[in-house]
């Protein structure tokens, strides 16, 4: 079961025509979430284009990714329940505030949409 990272206007992100992700505007240190249960397997700022990343693994199938954050609060290994405050909204590697959210699922972008609850 998925929940929203985080509150405020989305807009989705193309890749080859089909949606990939999701950029969620939000103000400078507005709370971001887990969207599920899992693992940090990444808390860094490694990734070009990321900024301050998130990868939470949920299990054999899916990975969730938050990108462009202001502070990360959690570190690799870390075991995540669903809607904890995991980073703070900011715009590493962005021009404006916002979370970039992504659903992996055996290691392809999915539409998040299809996974999340329809009200935030």
């Amino acid at each position: 079961k998925w929940s929203w990272p985080a509150s405020g206007a989305t807009k989705s992100i193309l890749e080859r025509g089909k949606i990939s992700g999701l950029e969620i505007k939000g103000k400078e240190g507005d709370p971001i979430y887990s969207a599920a249960k899992g693992k940090v397997v990444y808390s860094g700022d490694g990734l070009k284009g990321y900024g301050e990343l998130i990868i939470i693994k949920h299990n054999d199938y899916f990975l969730s990714a938050y990108a462009h954050s202001k502070v990360r609060l959690v570190a690799e290994g870390d075991m995540i329940e669903p809607k904890q405050q995991i980073a703070r909204m900011g715009k590493t590697d962005t021009k404006s505030v916002m979370l970039y959210f992504e659903i992996r699922r055996n290691g392809k972008a999915v539409n998040p949409k299809l996974y999340l609850p329809s009200e935030v």
